[in-house]
């Protein structure tokens, strides 16, 4: 099922057609005059510093991987890596290293305290919508 905006779509009314279609941003931007093209390349066609897509910004995307188990020696061996991604003002994503504490408790990463086989991989994805309510989603792979 399509779904289509009628009229000229808000900003972030083509922001979710685009995320609900899988479309790409457009290569051009055309503004008022159409005689006027400007290539527009590595950014969005759009401005959304304006704090009315805090929405944005406030996404916050963890890669985790952790393991534990007992070695032929019972000793107890751990290991795990964490990601955790950002987007700036203009909705540039990046990345940097993390830490397992630094994992929202929604997740479902459980470090048991005992020393058993645990293994954990999921990307877990949290958000503040726009009237400021929280949301998480997490998919193990």
């Amino acid at each position: 099922m399509r779904a289509s905006f009628r009229g000229e779509a808000k900003p972030i009314e083509r922001l979710f057609d685009i995320a609900v279609r899988g479309e790409t941003a457009p290569l051009i931007s055309v503004p008022k005059t159409p005689w006027a093209p400007q290539l527009v390349q590595d950014r969005a066609d759009v401005d959304i510093s304006d704090p009315a897509f805090d929405f944005v910004r406030s996404i916050r995307v963890f890669e985790i991987t952790y393991q534990q188990r007992r070695n032929s020696d019972g000793d107890c061996n751990s290991w795990g890596a964490v990601y955790m991604g950002t987007y700036g003002a203009q909705g540039d994503y990046s990345r940097r290293r993390s830490s397992i504490s630094a994992v929202p408790t929604a997740s479902d990463l459980t470090v048991p305290a005992d020393c058993r086989s645990y293994w954990h991989r999921s990307v877990f994805v949290e958000w503040r919508d726009y009237e400021g309510s929280y949301g998480h989603e997490e998919v193990h792979y």
